[in-house]
């Protein structure tokens, strides 16, 4: 079995920016609440302070295979690393201004729950199952031979605005190292 935190990234194709992001730096946040692998519901609209979003296709499974031609999907792979990457940066992140993280796909609850235990994260997981909040603020999205996903990006959100968009993001394990030089420019500015 593929070790899911040591990707040779040169083998795999990198996205490119199709402009699908382009609209939503400045946008509101749509109120929409998303359930939450703690448990709650959480409507990104309404949060206090800066929130990092990070929105990925989907989590794998140990000893699940991935849908057919996954790692020569641009953009696809690399969901668990940049889940631990944001785990490992997460105190960091708190320090330089993020009042919220969260990942956010399009997996159910259930399913996230079980990544966000493995992978012992500090932060939860939103669903976007019924691709509401996707289709409201016009996320970008792809389809696959299991169903439709979200491309990766990642959002800082200041006061239900969004402030910053990362996209494409790749390699996927560094999301977290670009959020928070992003972060520290802004404080340093």
């Amino acid at each position: 079995m593929t070790n899911l935190l040591s990707v040779d990234w040169s083998a795999i194709p990198s996205p490119v920016d199709d402009g699908a992001a382009a609209h939503l730096k400045g946008l509101p946040i749509t109120s929409v609440a998303l359930p939450a692998t703690n448990g709650s519901a959480v409507d990104l609209s309404a949060l206090a302070g800066t929130s990092v979003i990070y929105l990925y296709p989907m989590t794998g499974r140990p000893g699940v295979p991935l849908p057919d031609g996954w790692d020569m999907l641009p953009g696809a792979r690399g969901c668990t690393p940049q889940a631990c990457a944001f785990r490992d940066h997460h105190a960091e992140l708190q320090a330089l201004g993020a009042d919220h993280l969260f990942g956010l796909s399009g997996q159910t609850t259930e399913y996230q729950k079980e990544a966000a235990d493995r992978l012992h994260l500090p932060f939860p997981l939103l669903s976007d199952s019924a691709f509401s909040f996707a289709s409201a603020m016009r996320l970008p999205t792809f389809e696959t031979s299991a169903g439709r996903m979200l491309k990766r990006l990642t959002m800082i959100v200041t006061g239900g605005r969004i402030e910053h968009v990362f996209y494409p993001v790749f390699p996927p394990d560094r999301s977290a190292d670009d959020v928070a030089a992003w972060l520290r420019a802004k404080r340093a500015g």
